[in-house]
C-alpha cells in the first residue's frame, strides 16, 4: 500500500492534480485559505497517470471490498472514473446525483440499482466527508447495501474522518495529505520545512497561523 501511495502521490504532483502554494495561499468558497488546489479531473487528460489510478482503484477496490457488485460514482467527479474502474473490473456502475431530476423519471440515481446490492462508491477527493456521506445516504435510502468508498486523495481532516466514523462509512484512499506534502518535499515541490505548516493547517483549516510560518 505504501507504494501505491507514493506511486500516486508523484503522479498527482506531477501533473499539477495536486499543486501546493504555501507562500501564495488559495482561497476556498468557504473563505478559509489553503496551501493546497486540488483538481483530479486532470489525471483522466493524462493517460499515464490515469492507467496508474484507474488500475489503483481497481485493485483497491479487489482487496478492500471483494464482495461488491456494483460501483457508484459521485456526481461529477467520481462518474468517469467509476465508468472506468466498473469496465476494468467487469461491474456495472451507476452514478448520484446531488439531487433529484427536476424531469422525466426525476431519478437521483442513475444505472440500475436493486435492492440489496452491495455497492461502493467511488470518489475522486475527501475532505471534510460531507458530500460522499450523503452519496452514501442516497443509496442506503434506496435499499443498498454500502461496502464503503474508494477514493484517489485524502485530506485526512479531523473533520472528515469524524464524520465517515458517524456515519459507519469506510474509506480508502490511493494517497493522502500526508505522504503528498513528504513525496512533494523530496521531490522539490515546496521545501522540507514547510511539511509543518502544511500539517498545521490540515489539523485545523480555520487556523491560519501556519501563513508565513517559516520566515
Amino acid at each position: 500500500m505504501e507504494h501505491i501511495e507514493r506511486l500516486i502521490a508523484k503522479d498527482l504532483l506531477s501533473i499539477r492534480a495536486v499543486f501546493f502554494r504555501p507562500e501564495e495561499p488559495f482561497t476556498w468558497a468557504s473563505g478559509i485559505k489553503s496551501p493546497v488546489y486540488c483538481d483530479n479531473r486532470l489525471t483522466l487528460t493524462s493517460v499515464n497517470v490515469r492507467n496508474d489510478v484507474e488500475n489503483a482503484l481497481a485493485e483497491t477496490i479487489k482487496r478492500e471490498y471483494p464482495d461488491v457488485e456494483v460501483l457508484m460514482g459521485t456526481s461529477t467527479a467520481g462518474i468517469a472514473h467509476a465508468a472506468i474502474v466498473g469496465h476494468i473490473m467487469g461491474l456495472p456502475m451507476g452514478y448520484v446525483r446531488s439531487g433529484s431530476k427536476d424531469h422525466g423519471r426525476q431519478n437521483q440515481i442513475e444505472g440500475r440499482l436493486e435492492k440489496g446490492q452491495k455497492v461502493v462508491v467511488v470518489e475522486d477527493l475527501i475532505s471534510t466527508g460531507g458530500s460522499v456521506i450523503e452519496v452514501v445516504n442516497v443509496l442506503r435510502e434506496a435499499g443498498a447495501e454500502v461496502l464503503g468508498v474508494v477514493s484517489i486523495f485524502t485530506y485526512g481532516m479531523k473533520k472528515g474522518l469524524e464524520r465517515l466514523a458517524a456515519a459507519n462509512v469506510k474509506n480508502v484512499s490511493l494517497s493522502n495529505f500526508d505522504v503528498i506534502a513528504q513525496v512533494a518535499a523530496e521531490e522539490n515541490y515546496i521545501k522540507a520545512e514547510d511539511i509543518d505548516r502544511l500539517i498545521a493547517f490540515r489539523n485545523n483549516p480555520s487556523d491560519e497561523s501556519w501563513i508565513g510560518g517559516n520566515k
